[in-house]
């Protein structure tokens, strides 16, 4: 099955680390396998917990965790092949002893040896032109991703194209889109459960599917499409469409006189293979209704055969020469219907539209799921589809948090009052753990708690590391060790003096030595400082000093302030009483003997 996944509208980047053949936003361009991110634009820009020095930074293996910054504009390239057209990476590994993968996405299934290389590099070629002229020249070959004729398998895995294509929709979005190969499946050395984790897991976190077909629409394509995609239907909400747009591409279409080439014949021959009617039986009915119900569309393309050349010669190595044309007037069709920048379709998992970084978390959860050596049940799938939806809105809210705290106390910004930073905090706080409540999650409020005391936690943790960069910027705070040291060497030295003038020798040689210790250590602490050599030691001096402070110094000082308030105090207080009563007599009236007189 050939695919396109995952169309969502453009962002600016938050973590680099996945995407499969997927159109994305930028936010959160996440390269599979060892894969660079390159600075389109040049300028640097300071993340929330990371900070990308460079241009270029080299990117995790798969599923190892980097966020870079929110307004960077980031692609993804190969390291080994940066500033050329790209190459295959292998992401996944198929084990066919144990059958198991090291599996992270899926972007093409369908049965092996049915050309889905071969198909998917007329979409390599159609992206790299640019959709301009990209069939014309028949003196090129076809390459890109490995493919060969004959009847074994040829492709292992999953590969990678290294490669993001960029392209921009009428409304002016940005997207991006990778492409994907896997091995086909239902050969000789894949069993039911490797079929089935390639299927489900790619149908799953995809928005269109390219079902790649041989010659017809059979039964048992149909049963292999309801088998698969059962699990997904079943993790998603009864009430949500779970799957977006299927495309049924029939190859070596043989009967263009019963229904024409391309999508219009193809519509036709749809309509007749899941046409529901009372004379079939009910399985039957349930299982053309099971996948109606499951995609929101569902269309049909039929290919006609690409040449005798192409299917039999083993001197093919993709010339275009060769290639019948028939197949290739059907490709100018089919293709560009496909990955027209205005025909994308936004990926959306139980309705909402996603962004890369909540689609990794969809991995993530899936593949804990099909870890296992059995098929999971679809009870095991709902509740990983849940865990990671709410995982998601614990990494969205998170990731507000720490963009708004980066420009409040961020590495570029001056010291903050820390009264001031805690409202800060707490203001940020409220509005991500609002943010996680407002989104739509699976689970119910009671499953969504556990993580909404993890996002609590995380905030508090993330606060305690603002706590300490703005620590670090108090110039003041920076030097209350070499302050404290030199004020004890002043009291050591001032009981110096004070012990030579008693005449107590002893004591005067003893804080000496402590003087002279003390003046090594201050020399030692600012060696530290500006090397940086003997870490541990300067922590050691640190923490000396800080004892010094909050056991002695502190408490000294606390005492003498308010000793002398107290002082100030009866003092001030004296006064009063001696004014109060100096006005008390001085206002007081002398009463004169009233002289009377007699008449």
């Amino acid at each position: 099955m050939l695919k396109i996944t995952s169309v969502v509208r453009e962002h600016t980047l938050k973590s680099v680390q996945y995407e499969l053949r997927t159109v994305y936003r930028k936010e959160g361009l996440q390269p599979l396998g060892i894969l660079t991110v390159e600075h389109r634009n040049g300028n640097t820009n300071c993340g929330s917990l990371h900070c990308v020095k460079e241009a270029k930074r080299a990117a995790m293996a798969t599923f190892n965790g980097l966020e870079a910054e929110s307004g960077s504009d980031y692609v993804l390239c190969d390291r080994a092949d940066s500033g050329s057209k790209g190459r295959p990476v292998q992401v996944v590994t198929a084990n066919p002893e144990e059958h198991n993968f090291l599996l992270n996405e899926d972007a093409l299934t369908g049965a092996f040896r049915r050309g889905k290389s071969f198909m998917l590099n007329f979409f390599l070629k159609y992206l790299q032109s640019e959709g301009v002229g990209w069939l014309n020249d028949d003196s090129t070959n076809l390459d890109g991703f490995s493919w060969r004729g004959g009847a074994e398998r040829d492709t292992s895995g999953v590969l990678l194209w290294s490669h993001p294509f960029l392209l921009k929709r009428s409304n002016g979005d940005e997207v991006a889109v990778l492409l994907m190969d896997t091995q086909g499946s239902f050969d000789s050395q894949s069993t039911v459960k490797d079929c089935a984790t390639i299927f489900a897991l790619a149908t799953m976190v995809s928005s269109v599917q390219i079902y790649n077909l041989s010659q017809n629409i059979q039964e048992d394509d149909l049963q292999h499409l309801q088998l698969f995609t059962e699990y997904g239907r079943l993790a998603l909400e009864d009430n949500v469409t779970p799957f977006q747009s299927l495309i049924f591409l029939v190859r070596d279409w043989s009967y263009p006189y019963e229904a024409e080439y391309g999508f219009k014949g193809g519509a036709r021959i749809l309509r007749r293979r899941l046409e529901i009617s009372k004379l079939q039986h009910p399985e039957l009915q349930q299982l053309r209704e099971h996948i109606s119900s499951c995609f929101t569309e569902i269309t049909c393309f039929l290919m006609p055969h690409p040449g005798l050349k192409v299917a039999t010669s083993p001197n093919f190595y993709g010339q275009m020469s060769d290639i019948e044309p028939d197949f290739k007037r059907q490709l100018l069709h089919f293709v560009p219907q496909i990955l027209a920048s205005n025909n994308l379709v936004l990926k959306k998992i139980n309705g909402r539209e996603i962004c890369c970084r909540e689609l990794l978390e969809y991995f993530r959860a899936y593949m804990k799921v099909f870890a296992g050596e059995d098929l999971p049940e679809p009870k095991s799938m709902l509740m990983a589809t849940a865990e990671a939806n709410n995982l998601a809105a614990v990494a969205n809210a998170r990731a507000l948090y720490c963009n708004e705290m980066e420009e409040v106390c961020g590495g570029d910004t001056p010291y903050l009052a820390p009264d001031d930073l805690q409202d800060q905090h707490m203001e940020k706080k409220n509005k991500s753990i609002m943010m996680f409540k407002n989104v739509r999650k699976m689970g119910g409020e009671e499953y969504s708690l556990t993580f909404l005391n993890t996002l609590e936690a995380d905030l508090n943790a993330c606060y305690e590391n603002y706590v300490k960069l703005n620590s670090g910027k108090n110039v003041f705070r920076s030097f209350r060790t070499p302050a404290v040291l030199f004020l004890v060497v002043l009291l050591n030295y001032t009981l110096q003096q004070l012990f030579l003038l008693v005449g107590l020798n002893l004591l005067s040689s003893l804080c000496s030595n402590i003087l002279g210790l003390l003046m090594v250590t201050i020399a030692l602490w600012f060696y530290i400082r500006y090397t940086g050599d003997m870490r541990d030691v300067g922590q050691t001096i640190d923490a000396f000093s800080e004892m010094i402070w909050l056991e002695v110094l502190r408490p000294a000082s606390q005492f003498a302030i308010t000793e002398s308030a107290k002082h100030a105090s009866v003092y001030v207080s004296s006064n009063l009483t001696v004014s109060e009563s100096a006005n008390s007599f001085g206002t007081r009236k002398i009463s004169r003997p009233r002289r009377t007189c007699r008449k």
